[in-house]
């Protein structure tokens, strides 16, 4: 690629404009060691994921208040309306955050990277966009996070289709009219629940292609009031609130209970199951019994108690069946449980059917629907893929070219390989926010990011200061760090489900875990511990400028 004679246009490019990259622009502007920042992002607006979640029921599914920014100038003049605010006014946020900290003069919107070479002779970034511009930086941060890469199905036939076809993640902005049509939904994950159970009335005919059912948990919504939330503002509780997302296991405020379900008698784990299940959120899930997701034992007991909840919903023997069968599908809690409203009284009516696709598999699209083994086509007129996004691409989609040529794609060959989910040997000077190997799946994303940005400026006013040009993750850190990922993987029950925890939702995928398992304090414990001993954990270099 030759010499690079011209000076860098600007020191940090951060690619992503939602919770990363805005936490991470602020902790470098807050640096005050005159970085010029620039971020890139290919909406024409921010928000990230929530720019791109429009689908009907988008919302949030993280507790109030940890799912936000814990800067006091922001959460003292915006209150979220509801507990798990919803889309829109999600969006409404990011414009407040933009106004707030005064992002506009750094961040250029519809600028969609594509690809990113390392000059070693030079210690910088060329970075490729789609527009066809070239800028150079010094540092390169991708906040991309995990929602980047759309889990795009691939059937047979698909062109035949005469009806329209949506992605949940690709929705279109200005809405899709559903009112009175037949209609399926492929996929109960999240984003599926969430569609089913907004548009579930609205809809002449619904189907359901379901493979697996979702344990869902109630999300117990309620309408925040502005004056309830002043006085908590004054009295601290929105501080203390953060203080406790910073340090616990999943940054939010959820602590497991520190004994075995199998220590306490029938009667005891029914108390605590009845008090979790009513609170609602994800606290039946992470304040439960420490053991939940490691003793079998105790994982039938939430299971059996998780099923009789959800039967006294459902009317149908059928749906029982489909929705909350007598065997678990997978122990629970290994796959991602979704918060729901009103989805299993939704799922119960006669307009909707539920096709099981794991005993009728989806053969192919015909002209006027989907065609399965057992029920044949079924007519609708419009399809949805609810079937998610590839978590563990994100940055490695794009095409970023290290040293030696070797680009992300190369080194991830085998699966994802970094050092502590936030860099990878042979790629200096490139950090990653809330992606695989890090606690990303197990985390309030708001959390994570910022406890992720503030070690990255910390590291990145280190090498300011020391004159340091290339900062390279060593291979051992990335080999120690991969064995230590997949041993506590492996002492989990996380191994006996198929879910994008491990890979498995993508056809070809190695299967294996995908993120850390041992919560944020360690995670962030072993970053703060590769920058002791003079960056023990990494690989530091000074440009030398020859005559």
């Amino acid at each position: 690629m030759g010499s690079i004679q011209r000076p860098r246009e600007v020191d940090v490019l951060i690619i992503g404009g939602g919770f990363g990259g805005f936490s991470q622009w602020k902790r470098i502007k807050d640096l005050n060691i005159g970085l010029t920042v620039k971020i890139y992002e290919k909406a024409p607006e921010s928000g990230g994921i929530w720019y791109w979640n429009c689908y009907p029921g988008a919302r949030v599914d993280s507790d109030f208040p940890a799912y936000q920014l814990f800067d006091k100038e922001l959460w003292s003049t915006f209150t979220f309306s509801e507990r798990f605010p919803g889309g829109p006014e999600l969006r409404e946020y990011f414009k407040h955050v933009e106004k707030t900290w005064n992002i506009t003069p750094d961040i250029e919107y519809n600028k969609t990277v594509t690809g990113a070479a390392w000059i070693s002779t030079q210690h910088f970034w060329k970075v490729l966009c789609e527009d066809g511009t070239v800028t150079y930086c010094k540092w390169l941060l991708s906040c991309l996070g995990l929602g980047s890469t759309t889990n795009m199905p691939s059937f047979p036939g698909m062109e035949k289709f005469k009806g329209e076809v949506f992605h949940t993640a690709r929705w279109p902005q200005g809405g899709v009219g559903l009112k009175g049509k037949r209609v399926a939904v492929v996929g109960t994950g999240a984003s599926g629940v969430q569609v089913i159970q907004e548009i579930g009335d609205e809809v002449d005919h619904l189907t359901i292609y379901q493979r697996t059912p979702n344990l869902c948990m109630p999300m117990s919504q309620r309408k925040l009031y502005p004056q309830e939330e002043e006085v908590k503002k004054k009295m601290g509780k929105y501080e203390n609130s953060f203080d406790t997302c910073r340090v616990s296991f999943a940054g939010n405020e959820d602590y497991a209970i520190l004994r075995s379900g199998m220590d306490d008698t029938p009667e005891q784990r029914k108390e605590l199951f009845d008090r979790l299940w009513v609170y609602g959120g994800f606290t039946f899930w992470q304040g439960s019994y420490y053991d939940l997701l490691t003793n079998l034992e105790t994982n039938n007991e939430v299971y059996k108690y998780w099923r009789s909840r959800v039967l006294e919903r459902i009317k149908d023997p059928k749906k029982q069946e489909l929705l909350a069968p007598e065997k678990a599908p997978h122990p629970w809690g290994t796959k991602r449980p979704s918060l729901e409203q009103r989805y299993y009284e939704v799922v119960d009516q006669d307009h909707i059917d539920i096709i099981d696709i794991s005993a009728s598999p989806i053969v192919s699209f015909g002209e006027r629907g989907l065609i399965t083994k057992e029920e044949g086509e079924v007519p609708v007129d419009i399809i949805i893929l609810a079937t998610g996004f590839d978590s563990t691409l994100s940055i490695s989609a794009l095409n970023i070219v290290g040293i030696d040529g070797e680009t992300i794609q190369d080194h991830w060959r085998n699966g994802p390989r970094s050092s502590m989910g936030i860099a990878i040997p042979g790629f200096p000077n490139l950090f990653y926010l809330y992606g695989t190997q890090a606690p990303s799946a197990f985390s309030n994303g708001p959390s994570l990011n910022q406890l992720q940005a503030e070690w990255v400026a910390e590291t990145i006013k280190a090498c300011e200061k020391e004159g340091v040009t290339s900062f390279e993750a060593r291979k051992e850190m990335e080999d120690q760090w991969i064995e230590l990922l997949q041993s506590e993987w492996s002492k989990t029950l996380f191994t006996k489900a198929k879910s994008w925890y491990n890979g498995s939702n993508i056809p070809g995928k190695k299967v294996e875990g995908k993120f850390w398992i041992g919560g944020i304090p360690t995670y962030m414990e072993w970053l703060k511990k590769s920058n002791e001993n003079d960056h023990q954990g990494w690989i530091k270099q000074k440009r030398v400028l020859k005559m």
